[in-house]
Formats: structure tokens, C-alpha cells, sequence
């Protein structure tokens, strides 16, 4: 892949102006099963081991995608993973999106700086894109989810949204959001809004039903929201205005309901 990309000048002039460019070993990080006789060959001046327990070997790990020879990843200082491109899917998607290998490898840097997270949610498991939409009913009356938020200007809205649908509680009930924060560096603030509600993109959100604002990283906050009837719910997930623009942290939420009444059974 550095052949590929270091082909143009306009890519190493960026690379160098906006990123700390490294590389690390496949074999290194035992992700080949050449790894012992690699090691037996190996001069002793190198003997020493690559350290698979260390952050940023964490962060690359978790990025890499199964059977890809080379991944490309945009990592930021927290050691979030910002954007992951295999290798395999680089050229045919350059191919099926009609543009060159240049600007596409260009897109994926700049997407990832604006925290797009290119590459990610391309299947169901990624554990960082989980449960965008959540649907509650009396048999599954709970669901947890992992999702990101970044940080946008002071003063602006830059919401991930959830869609939580509780149309199944006919009688209404309690809407309860335990948010757990990761520990990089944005905090989080969270908006619960009606189905109908266009989300705002700037201010104070006073359309909001309830919010919880500023839960500082690693930290706990809790929505609580009373409903009569079962009605569909959007929860804007956001990065706080005093975390930096751009900067982003995951978080955790169980969603449940307790049901009204009529109800229980």
C-alpha cells in the first residue's frame, strides 16, 4: 500500500502536513502464520518483540478487517480509530465510484479528519455502529447499544441519532437511557426529540423532550422520560461544546422501558 499511495506528490504532502505516519508489520503483530519461522530468521540485532498489548497495537488490531493483506488506518491521539480502508476494497471501490486511486485514497484522509469514520458500518457487526435503530417491545423490553459522537463547533449541533421505537407500548410507560461515556476525550451530551421533530443544527436545543448535557469522559448520565402511548423517539447523541471541535468518544446505553399498567401482565 505505500507503493500505491506515495505514487503522488500531492499525497505525501499531506500525509506529512496533517498525520504522524507509521507502519507496522503484519507478521509483527502475529497476524500471519509465518510468525515462528519469521522469528527463527529474524537477525538478533531485531529480536526484540512487538508489544501486542500495547494501545496502539490494541487500536490497530480492533481496526484491521479479517484476511485483508494491508489496512490502512487514521488513528487520533486518544487511539480511536477514525477510519479503516483494506486494501482488497480500495481499488474496486475506486472502480465502482468512477474516480482515481488518488482522490480516492484522499477522500478517505479527509473524511476521516472530519470524523466520518469511513469504513465503518459496512456490516452489522461492527461493534463501534451498533444499534442505530432500536426497537422495544414486551418480550425484548430492553437493548443495549454502542455508538460514537464527535464534538462540533461551540454553539453548533452535530447529532448522531438513534431511533427508538416503543410504538409497542400501547399504554405508554417510562422510557429510561443509562449512558455510560468511553474515556477518550469529548464528553457527551444526549437529546431525547419526537419522530416529528426536525433536530436543530445550531443552539440550545429547546425542542428537545429531555436532555442530559456534559457527561465528562468515563463518566455516567441517565435520561428518564414518562410516555402515555407507545410513539417512536430520536436520541441526538453529541459531543459537548467545550471538547474540542472534531474530537470524538463511544458510548454505551441501555435502553429500556417499563411499561405502563395496562401493560403488565
Amino acid at each position: 500500500m505505500r507503493a500505491v499511495v506515495l505514487y503522488w506528490d500531492r499525497i505525501i504532502e499531506f500525509l506529512n502536513e496533517n498525520f504522524i505516519n507509521t507502519w507496522v508489520s503484519n507478521v509483527e503483530l502475529e497476524r500471519t502464520p509465518r510468525k515462528k519461522a519469521y522469528m527463527v530468521k529474524r537477525p538478533k540485532r531485531k529480536s526484540k518483540t512487538f508489544n501486542r498489548t500495547h494501545p496502539l497495537a490494541q487500536a490497530i488490531m480492533k481496526g484491521w478487517k479479517e484476511d485483508s493483506p494491508v489496512d490502512c488506518m487514521v488513528i487520533s491521539p486518544e487511539l480511536d480509530v477514525m477510519g479503516k480502508l483494506p486494501l482488497n476494497d480500495f481499488f474496486g471501490d475506486c472502480t465502482r465510484r468512477g474516480i482515481t486511486e488518488e482522490d480516492g485514497y484522499l477522500a478517505f484522509l479527509n473524511d476521516s479528519l472530519d470524523a466520518k469514520f469511513p469504513g465503518f458500518g459496512e456490516n452489522t457487526s461492527d461493534s463501534l455502529l451498533t444499534g442505530s435503530n432500536v426497537v422495544l417491545n414486551e418480550k425484548h423490553p430492553e437493548q443495549e447499544v454502542l455508538h460514537i459522537l464527535r464534538a462540533p463547533r461551540y454553539g453548533d449541533q452535530d447529532y448522531n441519532v438513534i431511533i427508538i421505537d416503543t410504538t409497542a407500548f400501547e399504554d405508554g410507560g417510562t422510557l429510561m437511557i443509562d449512558i455510560r461515556m468511553g474515556s477518550a476525550k469529548s464528553g457527551g451530551s444526549f437529546d431525547l426529540f419526537d419522530s416529528e421533530t426536525e433536530l436543530p443544527t445550531k443552539g440550545i436545543p429547546t425542542e428537545a423532550l429531555t436532555s442530559v448535557w456534559d457527561i465528562p469522559s468515563g463518566q455516567s448520565g441517565k435520561i428518564q422520560y414518562p410516555f402515555d402511548e407507545g410513539k417512536v423517539f430520536q436520541l441526538g447523541a453529541t459531543g459537548t461544546w467545550f471538547s474540542g471541535k472534531g474530537n470524538v468518544n463511544a458510548f454505551q446505553a441501555n435502553i429500556s422501558v417499563e411499561a405502563g399498567k395496562k401493560n403488565k401482565k
